[in-house]
């Protein structure tokens, strides 16, 4: 039996009561909200405490994708991510991104100490145990400080293993995304909102005066859409062809005499990335539990998903003798070519349909940052505050130029995958797979999806209906992946998530 896969703050979350009635909605909105993630419950928040009439739309349940599984850091120290955006872009677009970073990181906080949710402060650092790699932490360190950031270069780390270097930034904050999740959407129905849940958007046809949303069960009319997805569902303006899907993986696991208090992130291949939780779900617990994350790789891209978390195990277990783990989860990301964020119209020239993407594994400040500036411009007067950091984080913007060659390789290697993909499901036969496996074989002349969960063996179309990848069986979350763009499918074929819209045939 595949093991379960299911996060922390999922895991002990109070299940949400229903929301609003599909059949109830009304004839037009001012904004419709599609995802209920981070990015796109504060911007339905936000946009409510406007007096605009908004519709919050999800597929699934609130955080049931990346937000639900992120390790919910709210940091300024992103790794190497300032020294990615500061070898690219100039410095008014790197303070940009630390300013609207912080903006966010300050909504969250007042956010939470204004409606009683638990988040703790903690310091961030960014390490290397490799020497080769202690010139990728001076550079962070370098960028953190012309930014004006409180950084310090130190190498004594509360960790049980040597470090040869590392940047620090004290009082960063780490909380549950899910209570914060709820409590925005309670406000945001107090403000007015309405949220519908288990209503999958398929496509948005945009026409004047207003978008239509169409679902299976109805359409939804709205002036104004916001594509708070992950990756826009929409294809317009190919925002697929300028992301990479990545996943990661987390354990959280108890430590005999308590883990390390801080929130850590190696420079180191592969990453490793920490931090703590209370094993309760509230700070006063002395019970704490150790967050161990790491093993990106793009999705639908790794022979064994499940030796990825058995990897981390192994590590742990090494790390800090006699853990023991009591959650395993994954999360997808995306990441943009240039190494910013993505907000603002699906096509330059029009402000009908707008999208928030492109946060790299960073959504809890990323997500906010995007809502407000989407809130900042639905508005009778844009905030000129949001509007000075803003363009560091603009969807359409000339620097995308110098993105061309990472682009031009991501897509090379996406047409390669297509390619094998194709090749190796005509030349593959085989037999029923065994209990938690899955297999692509020639079925009637096109690529065949064969899995076997819980006894339950299923036949679904292997062939991603975005735009035609062979999907790969991921044998730790029991899902059929896309090895272009990302969309992810369960054993019997209902998406998950991604660029991709319909659900897999059955066979």
């Amino acid at each position: 039996m595949t093991p379960e896969t299911t996060s922390l703050w999922r895991g002990r979350a109070l299940r949400a009561a229903s929301l609003d009635d599909w059949t109830d909605r009304r004839e037009h909105y001012d904004t419709a909200v599609v995802g209920a993630g981070i990015s796109g419950t504060v911007t339905a928040l936000l946009l409510a405490r406007r007096g605009l009439r908004v519709a919050l739309v999800e597929a699934r349940d609130i955080g049931a994708v990346t937000t639900g599984n992120t390790t919910g850091k709210v940091s300024v120290l992103q790794g190497t991510r300032l020294s990615r955006i500061g070898r690219r872009h100039s410095e008014v677009i790197r303070q940009g991104y630390v300013d609207g970073t912080l903006a966010a990181q300050r909504w969250i906080v007042d956010f939470c100490t204004r409606h009683g949710v638990d988040f703790e402060t903690a310091d961030a650092y960014t390490y290397a145990q490799d020497p080769a790699n202690v010139g990728s932490v001076d550079a962070e360190y370098h960028h953190c400080r012309a930014s004006g950031l409180p950084a310090e270069r130190v190498t004594d780390l509360p960790l049980p293993y040597p470090v040869a270097a590392a940047v620090r930034i004290p009082g960063q904050v780490q909380l549950d995304p899910m209570p914060l999740l709820h409590t925005v959407v309670g406000e945001f129905r107090a403000a007015g909102g309405e949220v519908f849940t288990g209503r999958r958007v398929r496509s948005v046809s945009s026409g004047d005066p207003s978008c239509l949303l169409h679902t299976d069960q109805g359409d939804l009319r709205a002036h104004r859409v916001v594509l708070a997805t992950g990756v826009p569902i929409l294809d317009r303006g190919a925002f697929f062809a300028r992301l990479e899907p990545e996943r990661s993986y987390s354990l959280a696991v108890e430590v005999p005499g308590g883990p390390p208090e801080g929130m850590f992130l190696s420079v180191d291949s592969p990453t490793r990335s920490l931090r703590t939780a209370s094993a309760a779900g509230t700070p006063a617990s002395t019970d704490r539990l150790l967050l161990v994350g790491g093993n990106g790789h793009v999705v639908g891209r790794h022979d064994s998903t499940r030796s990825a978390y058995d990897d981390l195990l192994r590590w742990s277990q090494k790390t800090f003798p006699g853990a023991r783990e009591v959650y395993r989860w994954s999360a997808q990301d995306y990441s943009d070519i240039d190494a910013l964020p993505e907000v603002g119209p699906v096509l330059p020239g029009t402000d009908r349909i707008q999208v928030a993407t492109g946060f790299g594994k960073w959504g809890m400040t990323g997500g906010v940052a995007a809502a407000l500036i989407l809130a900042s411009r639905f508005g009778d007067a844009t905030d000129p505050e949001v509007e000075s950091w803003a363009p560091a984080f603009a969807a359409w913007r000339t620097e995308l130029l110098s993105g061309a060659p990472t682009a031009l390789r991501l897509n090379t290697t996406v047409a390669l995958h297509l390619a094998r993909g194709w090749w190796e499901a005509e030349t593959s036969t085989g037999a029923r797979p065994g209990e938690g496996e899955g297999k692509v074989v020639r079925g009637c002349g096109l690529p065949l999806g064969i899995s076997t969960v819980d006894g339950h063996t299923r036949r679904v179309s292997a062939v991603c209906p975005h735009l035609g990848g062979i999907l790969r069986w991921n044998d730790a979350e029991a899902s059929w992946d896309c090895p272009l763009h990302g969309s992810r499918f369960d054993a019997d074929g209902t998406l998950l998530e991604g660029p991709a819209t319909s659900d897999l045939s059955p066979r």
